[in-house]
Parts: structure tokens; C-alpha cells; sequence
């Protein structure tokens, strides 16, 4: 078994070329090199094509979600810990002194959700493998649900729920996906001889090319936005200091012990691992633009969070883990 500071250093160097990327996305943008014009279609190809191709050849055969119980943890897992998130993040907005109208609910949102996607999917695939990534994605179900039900309630103050954001490439993937799984079908996606593979093996295969270039695509633009946002606002210590230790040390705390006392499906407990470990989203940002937030407080937190993890991610997954009993 590795040492404490040995293990470290692997998941550190696992996770590393996410955050490289990311820096590549920024630098690449600075150069002009990625114009602002190419996000929106390359976001489009990447939300559309590549990640649903990416959800279904990872979801396809994985008995991590064969179970009906273990989908019905993932999405349940999802969903509840992501509106508990919501929940301590708008307590500590209040300790911190910020208000509606000024920043609190943008604060409670960004803080409270962690990312899940693109950041997320390499760092789970690095550490846990194929298994972890399958729940990942059913896991990842239940948070959209929050974020578009609780979550937009919180930052909008409407009461109604906006269920038609939930209908598109990546949730549809993962209800195919799981569909598949659950009536068999999906063997005869799987690549293979003979006659049931003649036309699954190949499809499968170009699947699964398509779904490979998720990864660098998604995170270079993520960079190149995140080189954009700096500057935007200036920062706020109480913003700043406040959306690191929220989201860095306090919730994490909810995930880990989730993880290790709910009697929940090994799969799921390693994705919780990662997901403590995880900084703040990038989708607040865009809802605290729709709904009338504050767009340069959820920058403050997003930045923050995801230069600080850096140096906290190894450390929460390696303890964690142990902690876990993983």
C-alpha cells in the first residue's frame, strides 16, 4: 500500500493534465488562437455529439449500473446531497453577511454545486476506472435535476420548475443508456465477431472515438471561457475566502461522510470521493446571468475554487478514500 504523501502524488499526477489543459484553454486564448466566436458551436458539438457518445459507451455493458438499486442511489444520491449542498451554502451566505439581491443566492448556487462534468469525468476515470464512470453519469442525473429544480427556484425566487431544460443530449444519453443496460440490448452494442456485432461492433467503436475527444475539447474551451471571466469583477476576500471554504472543506465533509456511513453501492462511493474533492461549477454562471443574479460573484467562487483544488484535490481523495475504507 502507498504511503499517505506517495498516493498523493499519483492522484496528483492523474489529475494534473486537467488542470493543464485548462491552463492550455486560457493560454490559447490570450494567443487568439480560440476566439470567442468558436464557443459556441464547439460548446454545441460537445454538449450534442461528444459527451452523449461519451455517457452511452461508458454506460453500455458496466455492471456498476446494472442494478435498479444502484441506479436508483446514484440519481437519489445526486439529487439529495445537491439540494443539502444548496441548503449549507445559503446558511453560510448568511454568516458571511450577504444579502439577497446582493450576491446571496448567486453565492449559495455556485457554492453548492460542484462540478460534475467535464472537469469531474477525467479525474474519476484517472482514479477509480470504467465502473466509477457509468455511476458518474447516473449520479450526475440527479444534480441536474436539483440544479434545475431547487437550484433555479433559490436564484430566481420563481416557484415554477423549468423541466424542458432537462430534455437533452447528456440526460437522454443516460436514460438510453440505462434502458439498453436493463433490457440486454446493449450486448449487441459491444464490440465483437459475429452476426449480432456486424453492425453494433463498428458503431460502438466510432461511439466511443467520438466520446474520446470529450475531454480535451470540453476543458481547453473551458480555459479559454475562464481566461475571459478574470478581471470581470474584482474580487472579494469575504467572496473569495468564503466560496473556498464552503465549498473546499465544509461540504466535502457531507460527501465523505455520506459516502462512508449510506450503505450505498461501492461505485457510487468513489464518485462521492472525487466529488468532495471537486470545485465549484461552471453552470451557476450562466444562471445567474438568465436569471437576473450576480454573474461576477459566481466568477469569484468558480476561479477560486478550481485554483485552489489544485492543491486540495489530492489530498481529499487520498484521505477520503482512506477514510472511506476504499
Amino acid at each position: 500500500m502507498l504511503r499517505p504523501v506517495d498516493a498523493s502524488k499519483a492522484v496528483l499526477a492523474a489529475v494534473l493534465p486537467v488542470y493543464l489543459l485548462i491552463l492550455a484553454g486560457a493560454l490559447l486564448r490570450r494567443m487568439g488562437i480560440l476566439t470567442k466566436d468558436q464557443d459556441d458551436p464547439v460548446f454545441r458539438l460537445v454538449f450534442s455529439v461528444l459527451y452523449p457518445c461519451l455517457i452511452l459507451d461508458k454506460i453500455l455493458g458496466s455492471e456498476s449500473v446494472g442494478d435498479p438499486r444502484s441506479v436508483l442511489w446514484g440519481i437519489g444520491a445526486g439529487f439529495g446531497l445537491t439540494v443539502l449542498s444548496f441548503g449549507g451554502a445559503w446558511l453560510a451566505a448568511g454568516a458571511l453577511g450577504l444579502q439577497k439581491g446582493a450576491g446571496k443566492r448567486t453565492f449559495a448556487l455556485t457554492s453548492g454545486v460542484q462540478n460534475f462534468g467535464y472537469t469531474a469525468i477525467p479525474v474519476v476515470q484517472q482514479v477509480w476506472g470504467a465502473g466509477a464512470i457509468a455511476m458518474l453519469f447516473v449520479h450526475n442525473l440527479g444534480v441536474e435535476l436539483a440544479i434545475w429544480s431547487v437550484g433555479v427556484m433559490m436564484i430566481s425566487g420563481e416557484k415554477s420548475i423549468q423541466w424542458g431544460r432537462l430534455v437533452n443530449g447528456p440526460v437522454v444519453s443516460v436514460l438510453l443508456g440505462l434502458g439498453l443496460v436493463a433490457s440486454g440490448l446493449d450486448t449487441f452494442l459491444a464490440p465483437g465477431e459475429g452476426p449480432a456485432h456486424a453492425v453494433g461492433g463498428p458503431l460502438r467503436i466510432a461511439m466511443a472515438w467520438l466520446g474520446a475527444g470529450t475531454f480535451p475539447v470540453a476543458i481547453l474551451i473551458t480555459g479559454a471561457v475562464m481566461m475571459d471571466l478574470v478581471g470581470v469583477e474584482r474580487p472579494s476576500p469575504r467572496i473569495v475566502l468564503g466560496g473556498c471554504v464552503v465549498r473546499l472543506a465544509v461540504l466535502p465533509m457531507l460527501l465523505l461522510a455520506s459516502a462512508k456511513f449510506l450503505p450505498a453501492p461501492l461505485a457510487l462511493k468513489q464518485v462521492l470521493v472525487v466529488q468532495a474533492a471537486m470545485p465549484s461549477a461552471m453552470t451557476p454562471i450562466m444562471l445567474a446571468k438568465i436569471y437576473n443574479g450576480r454573474p461576477g460573484v459566481a466568477v469569484q467562487v468558480v476561479i477560486a475554487t478550481t485554483v485552489v483544488s489544485l492543491f486540495t484535490l489530492p489530498f481529499v481523495i487520498v484521505w477520503g478514500g482512506r477514510w472511506v475504507g476504499l
